[in-house]
């Protein structure tokens, strides 16, 4: 009989349901657990080695015990014999390892959601946006969780599928030197729009308008009124506001919409909990006489339109058109951190952990 390796297997885990933004202590690095490097027969599965994975502010919401959201939220577990633990899991890129699965095969290179863990056993579904992964020497393979990635698409989709660009217009992305708003305020650029970008840091809005292209960008922090701060980089309104905050600045953006303007509701990242009292909307009356279209939207309503999206985007990094910056963590040991630093602004551009080598 063929000795099978097996190896250990750190992996992350929910310690308890976060109420509020996560902490570090609120997840731990388990060692000790031990994996066979084998799919097992029968199981239909298929083992993956984790080289990247992504963080992204919609994990906050998988770590709350709230039934009402659109992904399950994840199982809490704790350093016990009699409890079961439960991985944090996320969207990565990983090399099949071993297969029980026809449609895989050992040595391929894969993307879509897997565990905070150094090896994982997957089986094919929906609900994992499995999609296997070319390699191609232009393109880092990380990038197949930020540009190419879920991130990337949600850009995609959500600028033309929902905010409809036309040339000429005028197009305001906040959180924009994130995972998602770097790729709208280039898209924008790309569609002869005039683009500004809201930040949290001077450096960050350097970069907007140093390296990613945005006519204008501002520290939201140094605005002590949001409204007045738009009607100067936007004194004849806004055609386009593509949201990843929410609150304050979507309250204010309301005031200063064109007639017919469209909103695009990617993200709330300043709302800190459900159950946490936060900032109402005061200025959603403005839609009515402005006959403005406000709509949310998840990426993966749009996946008809994902070979076209990997197609333009692709070419577009190409051709020097699109830049993309990432923020790496060297270690799964690093992952807890990294992604707790999203919700104070701590990263540059996409964050990444690289968990191994490619």
């Amino acid at each position: 009989m063929e000795e099978v390796a097996v190896v250990e297997n750190k992996k992350v885990i929910l310690k308890n349901y976060v109420d509020g933004i996560p902490t570090e202590t609120d997840m731990e690095l388990k060692m000790g657990d031990t994996v066979e490097l084998k799919a097992p027969k029968g199981s239909s599965c298929f083992l993956v080695k984790n080289l990247y994975l992504s963080c992204d502010p919609y994990m906050r919401g998988r770590m709350r015990d709230f039934h009402g959201s659109y992904l399950p939220p994840f199982l809490p577990g704790q350093i016990s014999f009699l409890i079961l633990m439960q991985r944090v899991e996320g969207f990565g890129v990983a090399r099949v390892i071993d297969s029980d699965d026809p449609n895989y095969t050992p040595g391929e290179l894969i993307c879509g959601i897997t565990g905070w863990e150094e090896y994982s056993l997957l089986r094919s579904s929906n609900e994992l946006q499995l999609r296997k992964i070319q390699l191609d020497d232009a393109i880092p393979l990380s990038y197949h969780l930020g540009l190419l990635g879920m991130a990337g698409f949600t850009a995609y989709a959500g600028f033309y599928e929902i905010c409809s660009p036309k040339k000429g217009e005028s197009v305001f992305v906040s959180a924009a030197s994130g995972a998602v708003g770097q790729l709208v305020g280039q898209l924008a650029k790309l569609n002869g729009c005039y683009v500004v970008g809201s930040a949290s840091s001077k450096q960050k809005v350097d970069l907007l308008k140093n390296k990613l292209g945005f006519d204008e960008a501002f520290n939201y922090k140094e605005e002590a009124d949001l409204d007045a701060a738009l009607k100067r980089y936007f004194p004849e309104g806004i055609n386009i506001y593509f949201d990843n905050v929410g609150g304050s600045m979507l309250d204010a953006a309301l005031l200063n919409m064109k007639v017919h303007g469209r909103i695009a509701l990617c993200g709330m990242v300043s709302l800190q909990s459900l159950s946490s009292s936060s900032q109402g909307i005061n200025n959603l009356y403005n839609a009515i006489p402005r006959r403005l279209r406000l709509e949310g939207f998840l990426q993966s309503d749009y996946v008809h339109i994902f070979p076209q999206f990997l197609e333009h985007v692709k070419g577009y990094y190409k051709e020097g058109k699109i830049v993309y910056i990432e923020d790496m963590s060297e270690g799964l040991e690093l992952a807890p951190a990294a992604l707790v630093g999203l919700f104070s602004g701590k990263n540059v551009g996409k964050q990444v952990v690289r968990v191994a080598n490619e």
